[in-house]
C-alpha cells in the first residue's frame, strides 16, 4: 500500500509515488522504509554544507524564538545586517549590496527590473529589454521563463511569454553557431554584440547570463575568455551585466562564485540553492553600489515581496556561511572535484556518453545515440529520467534534465554532490551510474522513471 493513500499535496510529480524522507546526514539520506541513498546531486544542486546540520536549525529557532518575522519596509535584523556585512567579503568589486528574496526565480526577477529600474534612474527610459541566451535556465516565472532557453519547458505557456532577444550560448560541445573552438574565435560572444546592436542599444537594459551554464546545458564552462569579452561588450553599450550564480555560487565550482575563474565583476549578482544550504528557501541579488545609489537619488526601487529581508533566512543563511568559511569547504571543492572528473574520465569510453564536463562539485554526463555524429536519443525515449530511476533503484541521487541537443531531445544527468562527501562516496557515487550505464544500451522501456524528474530549478 503506498505510504500516503489518502494524500491530499499536488505533488510536482504527478502519477505515481515517491518515498518518504526520514533523515539525512552529510551526503545521506534515510527514507521511512530504511533505505538510503547516497545524496549524489545535492537534489537540484542545493546542499552544499551537508544534510543534519544542527547548527544551522539552531540558529533559525534562535532567530524565530526572537523576532519570526517583520516587514522589511519597518524593520531590520541582527542577522540580516550581520550576513550582508560578512557576505560583501566575498562579493566580486563593489557587487556587495544585497537584496534578500526567497529563491532563485525571485532573485532573477528582482535583477531585471533592477536594470530597469536604474535605467530609468538616470534617465535613459527607452531601455527596456534583457538579451537572453539560446541555452540557460533563469526561474520559472513568467518573466525569468521568458529569459531562460528551456523550449521544452517554455512550450506549455508560450503564449504568456513576452519575446525577448535571443544569442548563441557559449556552449562548446553543441555550439550553436556550428563552429569548434578555438577555431571559433569565440564567436558567440561576438553575437551578443550582435544582438544588441541589431536591436538597438538604447532599447537594452542587461545581459543576463550563467557563468557556468547550469541544467540546461549540464555543467557547460565557456571558454575562457568569454566572460571578460562579455563584460567588455556591455560596458562599451552601458548595458548591465546579470551574472545568474544561483546554481553555481556559494563554491559549487570550487571558487565561492564562479564568475571568480575569469575575473569578471557583474553589475548585479542572483544568488540562491546554496545560499541556505538547502535548510530554508532563498534567494538573493547582490548589487553595485552605483545602482543602489542611482535608485536612492530617484527616490527608491519600487518592488518587493512580503518574504523578503526575512530575518530567520538570513540567520540560516549566516550559519551556512560560517560552516562554509570555518571548514574550507569551498577549497575543498576543487580537491574533490579533481578526484571526482577523475573517476568519470572512464565513462567516456562508454558508446552512449557523449560528453562529461563541469568543474568543482558540479558535472554534467550527456548521453547520447551516436557518439560520432552526437546524435541525440528521442525524446521519447525519456533516456535521462531512465538513467536516474536505475541508479535510484541502486541508492544514488542524480539530477536528470533534458533538452539540451535541439530544446527537446539531449538527455544528460548532473552530480553534484555536498562538499562534505569523501572520496570513498565520490567513488560509490561514480560506481553505481556507471552500473547503471550497463543497463543503457538495453530497451528503453527498462528505464521508466521510478523516482526521479527532470531537471527544472
Amino acid at each position: 500500500m503506498p505510504p500516503w493513500p489518502d494524500s491530499l499535496v499536488f505533488r510536482r510529480v504527478l502519477g505515481r509515488e515517491l518515498p518518504t524522507i526520514a533523515r539525512g546526514e552529510g551526503v545521506w539520506l534515510e527514507d521511512t522504509e530504511g533505505r538510503r541513498y547516497l545524496d549524489g546531486s545535492g537534489g537540484a544542486v542545493v546542499v552544499n554544507i551537508g544534510h543534519g546540520r544542527r547548527e544551522v536549525a539552531e540558529a533559525m529557532a534562535r532567530q524565530a524564538e526572537t523576532a519570526a518575522y517583520v516587514h522589511g519596509t519597518q524593520f531590520t535584523s541582527g542577522p540580516l545586517e550581520e550576513y550582508a556585512r560578512r557576505l560583501s567579503a566575498h562579493a566580486p568589486g563593489d557587487c556587495n549590496r544585497l537584496y534578500l528574496v526567497s529563491g532563485g526565480s525571485e532573485a532573477n526577477e528582482t535583477a531585471v527590473k533592477l536594470a530597469r529600474a536604474f535605467h530609468l534612474a538616470r534617465g535613459e527610459p527607452t531601455r527596456h529589454k534583457v538579451v537572453r541566451r539560446s541555452i540557460g535556465y533563469h526561474g520559472n516565472t513568467l518573466a525569468t521563463l521568458a529569459l531562460s532557453g528551456r523550449p521544452n519547458l517554455q512550450a506549455p505557456y508560450l503564449p504568456l511569454l513576452a519575446s525577448t532577444p535571443e544569442a548563441a550560448a557559449p556552449f562548446c560541445y553543441r555550439c550553436p553557431l556550428g563552429r569548434t573552438y578555438p577555431d571559433c574565435v569565440v564567436a558567440c560572444v561576438d553575437e551578443v554584440e550582435t544582438v544588441i546592436e541589431r536591436e538597438g542599444p538604447e532599447t537594452v537594459a542587461a545581459v543576463i547570463a550563467e557563468p557556468v551554464l547550469g541544467a540546461a546545458a549540464g555543467a557547460a564552462v565557456p571558454p575562457d575568455e568569454y566572460g571578460q569579452r562579455l563584460r567588455a561588450i556591455c560596458d562599451r553599450h552601458r548595458v548591465l551585466l546579470i551574472a545568474d550564480e544561483v546554481m553555481t555560487g556559494f563554491g559549487r565550482t570550487g571558487r565561492f562564485f564562479a564568475g571568480e575563474w575569469s575575473g569578471v565583476v557583474p553589475d548585479v549578482m542572483t544568488l540562491g540553492k546554496g545560499m541556505s544550504g538547502g535548510y530554508v528557501p532563498v534567494g538573493g541579488v547582490l548589487v553595485r553600489e552605483e545602482i543602489v545609489k542611482a535608485l536612492e537619488h530617484a527616490g527608491g526601487f519600487v518592488h518587493g515581496f512580503t518574504f523578503s529581508h526575512h530575518a530567520v533566512t538570513a540567520a540560516a543563511c549566516l550559519a551556512t556561511l560560517d560552516i562554509l568559511e570555518r571548514e574550507g569547504l569551498v577549497e575543498r571543492v576543487r580537491e574533490r572535484g579533481e578526484r571526482l572528473f577523475g573517476l568519470l574520465e572512464p565513462l567516456r569510453a562508454h558508446p552512449h556518453v557523449g560528453d562529461v564536463r563541469g568543474r568543482g562539485l558540479m558535472a554534467g554526463i550527456e548521453l547520447v545515440a551516436d557518439k560520432a555524429t552526437r546524435r541525440p536519443f528521442p525524446r521519447a525515449e525519456r533516456r535521462a529520467e531512465g538513467l536516474a530511476a536505475r541508479c535510484f533503484e541502486r541508492g544514488l541521487v542524480v539530477y536528470p534534465s533534458t533538452g539540451c541537443a535541439n530544446g527537446t531531445d539531449g538527455d544528460l544527468v548532473m552530480l553534484a554532490p555536498p562538499f562534505v562527501v569523501t572520496e570513498d562516496e565520490l567513488g560509490q557515487a561514480v560506481s553505481i551510474l556507471a552500473s547503471a550505464l550497463d543497463d543503457f544500451g538495453r530497451s528503453p522501456t527498462r528505464l521508466r522513471p521510478t523516482a526521479s524528474r527532470p531537471a527544472r530549478s
